[in-house]
């Protein structure tokens, strides 16, 4: 199947409880575009209320239904509104992935007393205070839900370590009495178990317990499609083939998870691939590190070069493609922005080239306020040509021009891409079988060609712009698809 995914949600979103309701009268047009595959973001109460992007989870049991952290609401809706999205996208064809954040809890309700270590930020193995009495809020009691669908309570003995001391006000990482750090998780920082608030342990057999009865719960309530994964390379990569094909027994079945281990090493990412024995496909960051080069290069990036060392490349079963997301935006921890005048030409080579999950971002597709920036052009084009024109058979035409790249998607209905780095481009080849057939330019219907009786033909591209050639009927589809 070929996946076309959108991100629905960006950091700067509002915090007035539309999100539901957008989705809920955006799904029409979501499934003509083309999209049938959607993401929505993390769905329970975060610690900072309805301002919380959900990433800062408190009560995964709170999907907008209980007066805890200053509202009832999430920052999106109620658990009333979110089912109802869930079920408006399942009724148009359209998959919907849920966002799961199992690595840490934020906001806990009551301080706990403790023994801890204080280990450096920078080297995770390294202690640079032995142990010490501590005060933690490592207490999760949530007394407004009232034990409603589970009453199990996290203590300081659940988590391996937090980042703050209540009792001398002090913000350090802090390892637990008794705990290590986990062992099959990212190197970084020389262990990286450890990533914000307090830090979930899964050797803990109540832990692990009681996110199996949880996902089981969730998976039945929600009836989600499948999953997102977030912050995979902090998490034991022994958990999750296990909870997932746990999880696959109930609900609706979930079968699609794709997660989010953040490195533009591609190596580490094939070895978590192994670790986890190809329970997931995993977002190719390196790609998306490419993109960004190129945004920057001021023309001198080997365009064609894209691909190398990416999981695109490497294991595109197993990838997920993306441009930017709501980690990279401006302001954002992994800020890496794609510049704006490369977003067309970037979206075309995960949208129209060879590659099976692409993800649109929602502040890419809508914009984003907060930023002034205005929606990438051409992007609903984009959409509806991978899934109403696009075939599988890609024959690149590349050349000897490093700031060119161009390529076809043969079949009954031809889509010709080209687009360029620097200045302005050409290209000319042959294809008998499509002699004498006119091509228009879709982003720029006063451009057409068309192939000679030998099937020659030359196509052209403006200077840093990008041009998609399709057969002129097709062209006249799109401009109805989309008006």
């Amino acid at each position: 199947m070929k996946y076309t995914m959108i991100q629905y949600f960006e950091w700067y979103y509002p915090s007035d409880r539309s999100l539901y309701r957008k989705i809920i009268s955006e799904s029409s047009s979501l499934a003509k575009t083309g999209f049938n595959m959607l993401w929505m973001p993390p769905a329970y109460k975060g610690a900072a209320g309805i301002n919380d992007v959900g990433y800062g989870p408190y009560d995964l049991y709170d999907l907008g239904e209980f007066k805890q952290k200053g509202s009832q609401s999430t920052k999106y809706g109620t658990k009333r509104q979110y089912l109802k999205a869930i079920q408006s996208l399942q009724n148009k064809g359209i998959f919907v992935l849920a966002d799961i954040v199992f690595n840490h809890k934020m906001g806990g309700d009551t301080l706990e007393s403790a023994i801890a270590q204080t280990v450096d930020g920078w080297n995770r193995n390294k202690v640079i205070e032995p142990e010490h009495e501590v005060e933690t809020w490592t207490g999760f009691t949530y007394p407004e839900r009232k034990g409603t669908y589970s009453t199990f309570y996290w203590n300081h003995t659940h988590f391996t370590g937090t980042d703050y001391d209540a009792k001398t006000n002090m913000n350090a990482i802090l390892l637990l009495q008794g705990k290590h750090w986990n062992e099959h998780v990212s190197q970084e920082e020389g262990n990286y178990d450890y990533l914000m608030g307090c830090d979930v342990d899964f050797h803990n057999q109540e832990v692990i317990q009681e996110l199996y009865a949880w996902g089981k719960w969730y998976t039945q309530q929600s009836q989600v499609d499948g999953f997102r994964l977030d912050a995979i390379k902090n998490i034991d990569s022994s958990f999750f083939p296990c909870w997932l094909a746990e999880m696959h027994r109930y609900g609706n079945h979930p079968n699609f998870t794709i997660g989010e281990y953040w490195t533009s090493n591609v190596y580490e990412l094939q070895q978590y691939l192994k670790d986890c024995n190809f329970c997931m496909r995993l977002m190719d960051v390196p790609l998306h590190y490419h993109l960004q080069q190129v945004s920057m290069s001021n023309g001198t990036y080997d365009i064609r070069k894209i691909f190398h060392e990416t999981l695109s490349r490497l294991d595109p079963y197993h990838s997920m493609q993306f441009v930017d997301n709501n980690d990279t935006q401006i302001g954002q921890a992994l800020e890496s922005w794609i510049l704006d005048w490369f977003k067309p030409q970037a979206y075309a080579t995960i949208l129209l080239y060879d590659c099976q999950c692409p993800c649109v971002f929602y502040g890419d597709y809508y914009g984003i306020p907060h930023d002034n920036k205005a929606p990438v052009p051409f992007l609903r084009e984009m959409v509806w040509i991978r899934a109403n024109l696009l075939s599988d058979n890609i024959v690149n035409l590349m050349d000897d021009d490093p700031q060119k790249a161009c390529w076809m998607a043969y079949g009954p209905h031809p889509v010709i891409v080209l687009y360029t780095i620097a200045d302005w481009k050409e290209k000319s080849f042959c294809e008998p079988n499509y002699a004498n057939l006119t091509l228009e330019d879709a982003l720029d219907p006063t451009n057409q060609v068309k192939f000679d009786a030998q099937g020659n033909i030359k196509i052209t591209c403006p200077p840093g712009k990008i041009s998609i050639y399709l057969l002129d009927k097709d062209a006249l589809k799109l401009h109805k698809a989309i008006q």
